[in-house]
């Protein structure tokens, strides 16, 4: 594989384990990060180094730790599996050099990767993934005089820094009943051990370590969260809660085994910040391929709202140019600047907890208390796995100005911050979402996403299909 081939998408470098994410690339990578730390950041600080539970990460840790310490910086490698939120964490309480993730976060079973962690305890930003990128095309493998090497527990003083942000004992007075969704991931027991040891009722599922992660994609959305789907249900519970597979991301389920999607969520946490913390200052931030529901709550509470691109490093970098109380994504990454720039499933977890706590809600309450407030908001998103030449045809087709309809509904407007967007001219259900539909290929995976979002979900549905259609380019398409 050349060097070139080596790039790094929206969090990260990411591939698949035996083809091309081996040891060799590793180590490249791990290189080309010392290289930019001994050159841009005082390597004395050092390195924390963290891997989640998937195939081989613990090896490809020590790997890249031994590349790192050969270079003369000093590491500390974790002693268990470590959700990213807890290695971010590290990297800014031992005001280290920056933090290095083996994790391939969301993907396939067969995927692995590496994400670094700037000094800020967030997603290098784009400046910095292109500085490491092309020490990556160097070649670069500093060495220096051998620095040590030790373990160390990133996970205890994390789980205190979240504990303290949500008000637990509000949590366990309220007698609500949480169901836990590890997804096999990094997340496992961290948020069973907290609820455990204030009395709180839980269920926990897919706690053990499986690397195969067995029927799924560690991704807290459908149809992948189905079992806590299911035991929310089975087991009377008021909330599931569902973490990827580092635990940076959450996914949901309501009392009635409903799917909470991030953006309910997100627009959950935004709605309490706004009335339960109007003394917490800042904007509000979000991907171009969130809910809009979230510019309603901003306007009518008067917080400045800001889009920007896909991937978590985007919000990050607003946060440190900026004060933003709260910014997420579609994936289910949300974040608190008042805690980390970074996204935390876990946190955020405790967050919907609290708020039921501090609203008598179950979630699914929640959910409908916002969907009667701001009008009705529903969100699909379908991914098809298809060539690269069909991709770029259709978005090519997409920008194009020829391009007036899709289906039956006219295209109002355009926008193309990260991705192919149409506002189509769709009816609007009791005062709710605007129809709009995004293509978009992957940065990481051979794939096209749509997202659409609309006011009911039959309406949602009818956008998928017909941006299908338009992709695999099988029918016909209105130009003006």
């Amino acid at each position: 594989m050349s060097a070139e081939e080596i790039k790094f998408g929206t969090d990260g470098w990411r591939g698949v384990i035996a083809e091309d994410y081996t040891f060799e690339n590793v180590r490249r990578v791990a290189g080309a990060i010392a290289a930019y730390v001994l050159k841009s950041e005082d390597p004395a600080r050092g390195l924390v180094i963290g891997y989640d539970t998937r195939f081989g990460s613990r090896r490809f840790a020590q790997a890249a730790a031994e590349v790192l310490a050969a270079a003369g910086i000093p590491i500390k490698l974790s002693n268990d599996y470590t959700p990213t939120p807890a290695l971010s964490y590290a990297v800014r309480a031992l005001k280290t050099a920056g933090g290095v993730m083996i994790t391939s976060s969301h993907n396939p079973w067969d995927w692995n990767g590496v994400k670094f962690k700037a000094t800020y305890g967030g997603s290098a930003t784009p400046a910095i993934i292109k500085q490491i990128e092309g020490y990556v095309r160097e070649g670069a493998m500093p060495k220096g005089k051998a620095a040590k090497m030790e373990e160390a527990d990133f996970k205890t003083p994390y789980v205190e820094a979240i504990c303290k942000f949500a008000d637990l004992d509000k949590i366990a007075k309220a007698n609500f009943k949480f169901a836990i969704d590890c997804m096999y991931g990094a997340g496992r027991n961290v948020l069973a051990e907290i609820f455990q040891k204030r009395g709180i009722p839980y269920v926990q599922i897919r706690s053990e370590v499986n690397p195969l992660f067995p029927g799924i994609n560690p991704e807290p959305i459908e149809p992948h969260v189905r079992a806590a789907q299911e035991i929310v249900v089975k087991e009377k519970c008021h909330a599931a809660f569902i973490t990827d597979g580092d635990a940076d991301r959450i996914g949901a389920a309501a009392e009635d085994g409903s799917f909470v999607d991030s953006h309910k969520i997100f627009s959950i946490l935004l709605q309490w910040v706004v009335t339960r913390h109007k003394d917490w200052p800042g904007d509000v931030a979000r991907a171009f391929n969130t809910t809009r529901m979230l510019d309603r709550i901003a306007a009518k509470h008067g917080r400045t709202l800001l889009e920007c691109g896909i991937g978590f490093k985007y919000i990050c970098d607003l946060m440190l140019e900026r004060q933003i109380v709260i910014g997420g994504e579609e994936s289910g990454g949300i974040g608190f600047q008042r805690h980390l720039p970074e996204r935390d499933g876990l946190l955020n977890a405790l967050l919907l907890a609290n708020v039921m706590a501090d609203e008598s809600k179950s979630l699914g309450q929640l959910v409908a208390a916002l969907q009667s407030e701001y009008g009705p908001h529903y969100y699909a998103r379908r991914d098809l796995r298809i060539p690269n030449e069909v991709k770029e045809a259709a978005i090519a087709r997409a920008g194009s100005s020829e391009t007036a309809s899709l289906g039956r509904y006219k295209v109002l407007r355009k926008e193309n911050l990260d991705g192919i967007k149409f506002f189509l001219d769709a009816p609007i259900k009791d005062k709710g979402a605007d129809a709009w539909v995004l293509l978009r290929s992957s940065g990481t995976e051979p794939l096209m996403r749509i997202y659409v979002e609309a006011s009911s979900p039959d309406l949602v549905q009818e956008i998928i299909e017909e941006a299908v259609a338009f992709v695999d380019n099988k029918v016909p398409v209105a130009t003006r």
